[in-house]
């Protein structure tokens, strides 16, 4: 059996394991890895399709790889949460090879902004590997990810028209969350392979400052309380018990304080404007759903979707809760007074907007009139190519010679 394996959140192996004893051996770095009968193992690694001679019934590679079809267009997998680089390629049975043209860079956006209605009206900044953007308190700026050679935070001036980058570090950096001020970012971050929750001055000055100490896991920003003194996080830890929502107090001790741990992934957590509810994406009912739930509890909860909903996202009013379900966005109306209450969930358009499995994909305006989303480049959409290539087993055979 193949499958992947991650030593930390930015390396990917191939591993295969012997089903009869459990035996595990790691292979290559790499994705996606498949098995040719010509005694080849292709896989994915960094824009190109690679072929390494592999023994059958050792079970281990007996060369070394090398490329056998570059500029391979890419796509992120999403299983438990967790997002993997998969090339776009396939093969069949009688030796003919189906990719796609492109390249590992991730896929461009447009930043647009859109009615309650549906109208769209795009935003000037170029096309970029935009991701989750969030306005700032005064709705002057956006913090969002630029996912192009190493994801870093960027922010961008509405009225200026202006894209400034926020971090440097090697390493991936994302979900910017602003601290309700407007003075600082807090943001998930890579650094020296392990992920970590840190902050910065968003007007770029001074280093970054580490919010939450190691704890071997996984994890991304999610959303600051709103008197400023707690960040609700998800984490992912090593031993694979799935996603669970966390809430560091920004006092002297900063511990994380766990608010939802269960069997079950939970992520995504909202705090309302007012700092009593976090509402949240759980897949408990076994289908992805979002919740409200006091906070800091112990509650009840209300599940606020009927029919699947993920990237819930309040209105600054409090009486508004936003969510998606696939192309839809959907609003529900909110009542706390004098118990909590939640309306019939409503579609207010649908449409093709980028989304990411960890965090909301999108924000909205300080009035709920307005939603800032990502829409594809159709340009680049326009640009991708298939390509067939016939009696591939032979060509494979004749560049990577199996010993």
């Amino acid at each position: 059996m193949l499958f992947n394996s991650r030593s930390n959140i930015l390396d990917y192996s191939i591993v295969v394991q012997r089903l009869d004893t459990g035996e595990r051996k790691v292979l290559v770095q790499g994705s996606g890895a498949r098995y040719v009968p010509t005694g080849h193992l292709v896989y994915y690694l960094a824009g190109n399709i690679l072929a390494v001679p592999f023994d059958l019934e050792r079970l281990e590679v007996t060369g070394s790889p090398a490329p056998v079809v570059e500029g391979v267009g890419v796509e992120g997998v999403t299983v438990g949460l967790v997002t993997d680089p998969y090339g776009h390629f396939t093969f069949s049975s009688s030796g003919s090879l189906v990719y796609v043209f492109g390249s590992a860079r991730a896929a461009r956006h447009t930043l647009v902004s859109v009615d309650r209605k549906g109208t769209v009206q795009p935003l000037s900044a170029p096309p970029r590997a935009y991701e989750t953007p969030r306005l700032s308190p005064d709705g002057q700026r956006l913090a969002l990810v630029i996912r192009e050679e190493n994801p870093d935070i960027w922010t961008y001036e509405l009225a200026r028209e202006t894209l400034t980058r926020l971090t440097f570090e090697p390493g991936e950096d994302e979900t910017p969350v602003w601290m309700p001020d407007g003075k600082r970012l807090a943001f998930a971050g890579v650094r020296s392979g392990t992920g970590k929750l840190l902050s910065k001055l968003a007007d770029g000055a001074g280093a970054e400052e580490e919010l939450l100490a190691i704890r071997g896991g996984h994890r991304h920003a999610n959303s600051w309380s709103p008197d400023g003194q707690f960040l609700a996080f998800e984490e992912q830890l090593a031993s694979g018990t799935g996603r669970d929502i966390f809430v560091l107090s920004l006092k002297a001790d900063r511990k994380p304080i766990p608010f939802l741990q269960a069997p079950f992934n939970e992520w995504q957590a909202a705090f309302s404007p007012d700092g009593r509810w976090l509402a949240y994406a759980s897949e408990e009912s076994g289908k992805t759903e979002v919740y409200v739930q006091a906070y800091p509890g112990p509650s009840g909860k209300w599940q606020i979707s009927t029919e699947g909903g993920v990237e819930p996202v309040w209105a600054r009013s409090g009486q508004e809760l936003f969510y998606r379900n696939g192309n839809k966005m959907m609003a529900v109306e909110i009542r706390t007074q004098p118990a909590f209450n939640a309306g019939t969930p409503r579609l207010l358009f649908e449409g093709e907007y980028a989304s990411v499995p960890w965090a909301a994909n999108y924000d909205v305006s300080a009035d709920g009139q307005r939603f800032l989303m990502l829409r594809p480049d159709e340009e680049q959409a326009a640009a991708t190519q298939i390509n067939v290539v016939l009696n591939w087993f032979e060509e494979l055979k004749r560049r990577v010679p199996v010993p």
